[in-house]
């Protein structure tokens, strides 16, 4: 893996992916609206932007040509499909054995086996319609891009990550193959640390075709699982 590419570097999250990646060796290609790239000054010459729309399938395969791997910031921002967009032209325009990575929210559903509480199911209902209304976010699309990434034959990977916050790396988070695994409860990461676990997925074979969710490693429910195995190897 030497070069990657981040689609929505400017962000939050995308910004944190490049220092991880920096700090790995990688070269990295970020893409970002013209009016954003200001916001990566920091990083000098040491990235390559492409200024255009995260969603433009041309912008994309400029962008992705010779990328390794592709970390990819999965939003559903508009009412324009923009998700799906980005998922429809990173499958087909990515190299054939780049590494594709993704972002969303727990709220997409992998298999019967994950499990939402009833509180959860009412709050994503509530934010969704309020969000469609608004015309500020479609998490509908999201939805639609993910099930697109989890039917192709490619090197994917979704990463599903819990409630984010700022402040200090808590190290490499865990994750459960299933929303609603009593190891998620706390539903807490640090954005950072969630970024780490994006391009830690560009090398970590286990996780192709996957859709990990993922919590704090330091969050209450991650260290009662940990008590809680030690005590089942010792007995």
């Amino acid at each position: 893996m030497k070069r990657i590419t981040i689609i929505g570097i400017s962000g939050k999250l995308g910004q944190y992916m490049t220092e991880h990646a920096l700090s790995r060796g990688y070269a990295v290609t970020g893409v970002c609206r013209p009016e954003s790239v200001d916001k990566l000054a920091r990083f000098g010459k040491r990235i390559n932007v492409i200024p255009g729309s995260t969603s433009d399938p041309e912008v994309l395969r400029k962008a992705m040509q010779e990328a390794d791997g592709v970390l990819t910031v999965l939003v559903p921002w508009g009412r324009d499909r923009m998700a799906t967009r980005m998922a429809e032209a990173v499958l087909k325009y990515a190299k054939p054995d780049a590494r594709l990575i993704f972002s969303c929210g727990w709220h997409v559903r992998l298999e019967d086996a994950d499990r939402y509480p009833l509180k959860e199911r009412i709050m994503s209902w509530i934010f969704g319609r309020i969000a469609k209304l608004t015309q500020i976010a479609d998490i509908d699309d999201q939805e639609v891009a993910a099930q697109l990434v989890f039917g192709s034959d490619r090197d994917w990977t979704i990463v599903r990550a819990s409630d984010l916050e700022e402040g200090e790396t808590e190290g490499l988070p865990v994750w459960a193959a299933n929303v609603g695994d009593p190891i998620l409860a706390s539903n807490r990461t640090r954005r950072t640390d969630f970024a780490l676990f994006m391009v830690h997925a560009l090398t970590d074979a286990s996780l192709s075709q996957k859709a990990p969710a993922i919590v704090s490693r330091a969050a209450q429910s991650a260290r009662d699982h940990r008590q809680a195995t030690l005590l089942t190897t010792h007995t």
